[in-house]
Order: C-alpha cells, then sequence, then structure tokens
C-alpha cells in the first residue's frame, strides 16, 4: 500500500491532469471538434481520483490509529 505521501502526490497528479484535459475540451468545444475521447479520459479521471481518495482516507485512518 502507498504511503500517505505517495498517495497525496498521486492525486495532485490526478487532479492536474484533469484540469489539463478539460481545458483541452473547452478548446476543442471552442474549434468545433469532437470532445467524445477526452470526456472519456476526463470521466476514467474522475473514477480514480475517487479511488485514489479513498485509499488516502484509509491511509491516513491506519497511519492515526498506529500514532496512538
Amino acid at each position: 500500500m502507498k504511503t500517505v505521501d505517495e498517495l497525496q502526490a498521486t492525486l495532485a497528479e490526478l487532479k492536474s491532469d484533469f484540469v489539463r484535459i478539460q481545458g483541452d475540451v473547452e478548446k476543442i468545444e471552442t474549434t468545433g471538434g469532437n470532445v467524445a475521447q477526452a470526456v472519456k479520459q476526463l470521466t476514467a479521471l474522475e473514477e480514480e481520483i475517487a479511488s485514489v481518495r479513498k485509499q488516502l482516507n484509509e491511509a491516513i485512518k491506519n497511519r492515526d490509529k498506529e500514532d496512538a
């Protein structure tokens, strides 16, 4: 299992990717392009972010139990 720091870094990277792709979607929409693939990427990133958040919450709980 990843450490809290590793999970936080992963989450930050995923959020950065999400914002970047979201910007790409806006640019594609502005030019009248097909955004389907980018939207699929956003959906996948949302799911991955949720998964990492869940892992992070569990890691924090476990760390707090160990510190107690």
